[in-house]
């Protein structure tokens, strides 16, 4: 599969998890009180968890990790910690710097999930998803 196509198919996860994490953030600062800050600690694995499901049956269905389906998962959470890091890092700075996005966290979650994006692709692409499938 060309790069550009998984690079598009990978911007389609990007779309389900962002989804997924500004949309669980934003209900459980609105309808449960949380703290901006606390949400994202529960909206970013779901999200992580969901973009794995997309990318190893559509971005990368082509490669193989080479790793149980557990152990896959685990790494993929692993090496989108990294990008989470860069993601909260950006979050919490646009929250600090307009602090009315505290009632508005899905509107930081973008800032943060668009400068996490290209890290993230790089990462699985290079590091998890790098051999072809082979067939048994």
């Amino acid at each position: 599969m060309k790069l550009s196509r998984q690079f598009f198919l990978f911007m389609i996860g990007g779309i389900i998890g962002f989804v997924v994490d500004a949309g669980l953030a934003q209900a459980l600062v609105s309808w449960c009180g949380w703290n901006a800050y606390y949400a994202r600690l529960l909206s970013i694995p779901m999200a992580a968890t969901a973009t794995w499901l997309w990318n190893r049956r559509q971005t990368f269905k082509n490669l193989e990790s080479g790793r149980s389906l557990f152990s896959e998962w685990a790494h993929w959470m692993a090496l989108m910690g990294v990008g989470a890091l860069v993601n909260y890092g950006t979050y919490a700075a646009l929250l600090m710097a307009f602090p009315m996005l505290h009632r508005w966290p899905a509107i930081a979650t973008a800032g943060g999930s668009l400068v996490a994006a290209l890290f993230n692709f790089s990462t699985a692409r290079l590091m998890l998803f790098k051999g072809a499938k082979t067939s048994v």
